[in-house]
């Protein structure tokens, strides 16, 4: 919650707010209003929060329960904007819709709907509701794990998830029921990435870029917290690289990662790692065992997360997991039926003397016709979202190969995510990895490739693939899919 007014009082780390199903059904509103403040260490805030927190709550489910959320938008209505025509400009801004990123469930009706919209209470213009209802069954098999959730409607993810409109959501499974890991404490780490000019997110009018933006790091909402572990405590860690903009390689001062958990699902063995990367979207489990008495920093790259202190006295022994119940890390390549490629690629000044001149489209297969020839490539408008044109027709129970590029000039990595199902990453940059890891989102190298394998499963109706940089994807790196029995 957003402080009335200033403290020097230290930045303790904080938990978000829980929230646990019961019988069956998790049950909660999750209200969205502009909320004024004081974030410590940032100065005064105006942003769009759920409930008033940067960062929502955690919602905590089990297989086979239900998620009944009720959304009241408490934003104005939205102002009058000129796109050029032009969807693919930022807009809606006060507009929002709800995405459980990683979750295997129904993406159509008022499920994992992302083509839903909860406009803002409006008279002059029809609008005359602010609640809007999800209904979001979680399948009984459904894989215990680690996943987020977040707007997600085009023309606004950037300026919203910049807002801290973000918040994880963990289905339990057979992996908390490891002795070593049901031991220790369970703790969410969800980071944000605010984009705050003259204490609040601007809106991505004219030539503004808001990846020009100074950004601010949180976790759980807070500025550089401080958290505080006893020699010898071994806690489980939920990464969460919930940020709009830049990949994490997370690390700790003197201490190793032993990863169990990639995207919300298991390894079959605990992998240790002096760093974890994590592009735009991405989850890591990992457990971390406090060594000798200090002061030890967080960081990503050169930026500092939070800060872990390790208490001098008496310590405890705890052990690390080592055999974990992951699935098999295999698709066999006899079970592909169809192969695509496709590039992720931008231009400097495709559209001269107009706004948002960059153009951020996917071309190669299934890419989205060209307006002035369809057979032209150079068009710039072609591969460019078009949400009245289905890219690619997937078959349930189909498995199929896609190879990833990245021919982009500036942008360094773009992160590859699709929704509904999981898929298994096979190489990256032409070279096959020794375990293939189960993703759902994936960072592109500049210049680089990946492979991935990837099985339709279960659920029917019209769903996306995008960049998980979501000003790319605002601005039009995105396709649509429809997944068909």
């Amino acid at each position: 919650m957003l402080a009335p007014g200033a403290s020097a009082a230290p930045r303790p780390f904080r938990q978000p707010p829980l929230i646990r199903s019961a019988n069956g059904v998790l049950s909660t509103t999750l209200r969205v209003a502009f909320t004024r403040g004081v974030l410590p260490g940032v100065g005064n805030v105006n942003l769009r929060l759920y409930n008033g927190h940067v960062n929502g709550p955690t919602l905590r489910v089990r297989p086979g329960d239900l998620l009944d959320l009720e959304h009241i938008n408490n934003l104005p209505p939205n102002p009058d904007q000129d796109s050029h025509g032009d969807h693919n400009i930022p807009h809606k801004f006060n507009s929002f819709n709800l995405h459980t990123h990683g979750l295997h469930v129904s993406p159509v009706g008022n499920a994992d709907n992302v083509f839903r919209e909860f406009a803002p209470y409006d008279p002059a213009n029809g609008l005359t509701t602010r609640s809007y209802r999800s209904r979001i069954e979680i399948p009984s098999d459904h894989q215990g794990g680690t996943f987020w959730y977040h707007p997600h409607v085009h023309g606004s993810a950037a300026v919203q998830l910049s807002s801290g409109l973000l918040g994880a959501l963990i289905v339990e499974g057979a992996i908390d029921r490891v002795p070593e890991i049901a031991a220790a404490s369970d703790i969410v780490m969800c980071v944000g990435e605010l984009k705050i000019s003259n204490g609040k997110v601007p809106e991505l009018r004219a030539e503004e870029d808001l990846s020009a933006v100074k950004s601010t790091f949180v976790m759980n909402g807070n500025y550089q917290p401080v958290m505080r572990l006893r020699v010898g405590e071994v806690q489980r860690w939920r990464l969460v690289n919930a940020s709009a903009f830049t990949a994490l390689p997370i690390e700790v001062e003197g201490h190793t990662l032993h990863q169990i958990a990639m995207d919300g699902v298991a390894f079959t063995r605990t992998v240790e790692r002096d760093r974890v990367t994590l592009s735009m979207g991405n989850r890591a489990d990992v457990m971390i065992r406090a060594q000798r008495p200090g002061n030890y920093r967080i960081m990503a790259g050169d930026t500092l997360l939070a800060t872990m202190t390790v208490q001098s006295g008496a310590g405890v022994r705890m052990d690390l997991p080592t055999d974990l119940p992951g699935p098999a890390p295999f698709i066999d390549p006899r079970e592909v039926t169809r192969r695509r490629s496709l590039t992720f690629h931008s231009d400097t000044d495709a559209f001269p003397g107009q706004p948002f001149s960059h153009a951020f489209r996917i071309t190669g297969d299934g890419a989205t016709p060209a307006t002035r020839d369809p057979a032209d490539p150079a068009d710039p408008t072609y591969g460019r979202f078009d949400p009245t044109y289905v890219n690619h027709t997937l078959r349930l129970g189909e498995t199929e190969e896609w190879t990833l590029h990245n021919d982009s000039t500036g942008h360094a990595n773009h992160p590859f995510h699709l929704h509904t199902n999981h898929f298994l990453v096979t190489a990256v940059d032409g070279r096959p990895l020794d375990t293939p890891v189960w993703q759902d989102t994936v960072g592109i190298n500049k210049a680089g490739s990946v492979t991935m394998r990837v099985r339709f499963k279960d659920f029917a109706g019209r769903a996306l693939v995008h960049c998980h940089q979501l000003q790319h994807e605002d601005r039009g790196m995105m396709q649509l899919i429809e997944y068909v029995g």
